[in-house]
């Protein structure tokens, strides 16, 4: 989960990009591996545990400008113009 401190998203026009489809499918990958490699370890051997992953997710979205929460104020979705042919 560390990995994916940071990542921002910014959907032009307010809808869902490739490359934001593609993190996802690439985030759940790395879930069912993580998840594998968790139940088959012994957790007081953890380097990082997931407590302060958490903690750390946390302080990140808090610390991270609104622009590029999902507002489509910030990131490509303000510098990429984009007309859809209408229906």
């Amino acid at each position: 989960m560390e990995h994916h401190l940071g990542l921002t998203y910014d959907p032009i026009q307010g809808l869902v990009q490739v490359p934001c489809i593609e993190r996802n499918s690439v985030g759940a990958i790395k879930a069912i591996m993580a998840s594998n490699l968790a139940l088959n370890g012994n957790p007081e051997d953890a380097v990082v545990n997931f407590d302060q992953v958490v903690k750390t997710m946390w302080e990140t979205g808090q610390a991270m400008n609104s622009n590029f929460k999902e507002t489509s104020e910030g990131g490509l979705a303000i510098h990429v113009a984009v007309s859809f042919p209408s229906c």
